[in-house]
Order: C-alpha cells, then structure tokens, then sequence
C-alpha cells in the first residue's frame, strides 16, 4: 500500500478521510498544528498502527517537506476555515491558507508525488446568480477566505502547466457527518440545529430560513477524494464535490425533527435578523464531477441526518 500525507488530519474532513485511507491498508503522515484539529480525532487516528503524526503548521516549509517525503499522494485539506476570521486577519489567514498551500505544492514537487488533491471552496462562487454554480463561471470571492482559496486553485492549476504537478482543486459545498464540531465557526448549520433539537431548545434561524445549500455528507466527500487521486483526467481541474440538490433551512429543520421524534415536534424555529453576507441559494452542479472523477453522490440527506441523530444520541449517553 502507499505512503500519503494528508495535511488537516485532526479536522472534520481530514480525519474521516485519513482514517479511511487507513481502513484500506495506506500507511498515512497526518500534518496538524490543533488550530481547529481536535486531539479526540488525531487520539482515534492514532489507533492504526500506519498512521504517524506530525504536530505543526503548513506555513512551516521544513514540517511541510518532512511530512510529504515519500508520499505518494497529498491530500491538502489544513487551512484556518472561517470566513469571519479572514476578515479580522487577512495577512495570517493568507500566509496559511496561501502560503502554506504553495510550501505543499514545492514540497510535493520536489518529492516527485503522483497526486496532489486540494480542498477548495464554493465560497469561490460568491453571489454569482447562476444556479446551480458549475465550474465555468468565472470567481466572484466576497471574502478574504474565498479569495485565498481561488489562489489556491490558480496554484494548483499553475503547478501543472508550469511544473507538470498533478493537480486537482475539489469545491466542497456544505460538508457535514459525525465528529463536526457545533461551536466550530466553520460548523454547517446541521451540528447546531441537531445539538440544540436534542436538548430541547428551538433551532436559531437568521432570516426566514428559505435560504437554500447543498448539503453533502463528509463519505461522499472522502470518496470524491479517493477518486480524485486516481482519475487520469483530474490534474490540472476544478470540480465540484456537492450532493447535487438543495434543501432550505426549513427542510432541513424539518428532516431532523421527523429523525428526532415526538420530543422535538414542538420546537420551531426560533427566527433571527439575517445575516449580512449570507447567499439566498447555492447548489452544485455535478456534470464535470460525474465527467472527472467518476463520482456520484451517494448518502442522502434524510439517511445522512437520520444516522447523525443516532450517533450524537449516543455520543450524549456515554457522556451522561
């Protein structure tokens, strides 16, 4: 089996998809500095004998190289992941988000690795109204964040034309599944809506909850992954990674009481003021992803939220 490296493996997505990678025999570098890694995720990584852990920041060249040396595939999944914070910090939120994405790709250029697969956004989208957003328009950033991760894609891209790199730059709608931290400012909506359903409090709605995403649980996103690390035709492409259908706030409300039961029928929506900066509505086409990649959404998202329910039940009775 090969040796891959995997930057952010104490993350949400980093974690399910080192340990998949795991499952399947890889012996894995895992790359963390616990900016918003979670030391309970690298603690289960840490139960397979192939995985080894490497405790520092993609900013940091030196830790970066040693962390790539030998590996076949890169899976780039660290970054600091909020939007709000790259508006506070532009200059550090780029120096990791930017300049920590350039150390990777040098770094797996001077290691000869076969795959470089990097997490991007659809934040790139921004308010473009087209829907659903497909990966011909053009980037329409409104965020410090989402401008760093379109320069990260134009890295990527440039990587192999310039250099030959096999590149390919995955736009992640909004990801969720087990282990994703509720408080966490990146957090979708879904971990709060739940967390706050199953402790008998009315789910907070900024706006009039209409606003509609594309939900894509965190499995089909490490299979699009696993995919993107083998297609012949990826490197050098941006390609979405979605379910390919949108649901609005109010459904997805709606889906979990209906998961939750009896006890959760009574608890509406508690609506907020919207928020400045929120988009209406964002959905993915999957044309290019199906074309690419190969891939096909898999887990639905009343299966997704149903199994979610059940497992934070039982995360809530083991810790009671």
């Amino acid at each position: 089996m090969a040796k891959v490296c995997v930057t952010g493996a104490a993350g949400f997505i980093g974690g399910h998809l080192a340990e998949e990678l795991l499952r399947r025999g890889h012996e894995v570098v895992g790359l963390d500095d616990f900016s918003s890694g979670k030391r309970d995720t690298a603690a289960v990584l840490a139960r397979y004998p192939r995985f080894h852990l490497l405790e520092g920041s993609i900013a940091d060249a030196q830790i970066v190289a040693r962390a790539v040396a030998g590996a076949k595939w890169i899976f780039h999944l660290a970054a600091i992941p909020s939007v709000p914070v790259s508006i506070r910090e532009p200059e550090r939120t780029n120096a990791v988000n930017v300049g920590g994405s350039v150390n990777v790709l040098q770094a797996a250029l001077r290691s000869n690795v076969e795959r470089v697969v990097l997490a991007c956004s659809c934040a790139a989208y921004g308010d473009a109204p087209e829907q659903p957003k497909h990966e011909h328009l053009l980037p329409r950033p409104i965020s410090p964040y989402a401008a760093q991760k379109v320069a990260c894609e134009l890295y990527a891209q440039t990587y192999a034309r310039a250099y030959g790199l096999p590149c390919v730059a995955l736009r992640f709608f909004n990801v969720y599944g087990p282990r994703q931290d509720p408080g966490s400012e990146y957090a979708a909506a879904i971990p709060r809506f739940i967390t706050r359903l199953l402790s008998g409090q009315r789910p907070i709605v900024y706006g009039d909850g209409l606003q509609r995403r594309d939900f894509v649980h965190v499995q089909d996103v490490v299979r699009a992954n696993l995919l993107a690390a083998v297609a012949p035709s990826a490197p050098g492409e941006i390609v979405n990674v979605a379910s390919g259908k949108s649901a609005s706030l109010l459904e997805l409300i709606a889906l979990i009481k209906k998961s939750i039961g009896a006890e959760a029928a009574h608890l509406d929506p508690d609506h907020q003021p919207p928020r400045a900066g929120d988009l209406r509505t964002s959905s993915a086409d999957l044309s290019k992803a199906r074309e690419v990649l190969g891939y096909e959404p898999r887990v639905t998202l009343a299966d997704g939220l149903a199994e979610l329910v059940v497992s934070w039940r039982a995360a809530r009775a083991r810790a009671a």
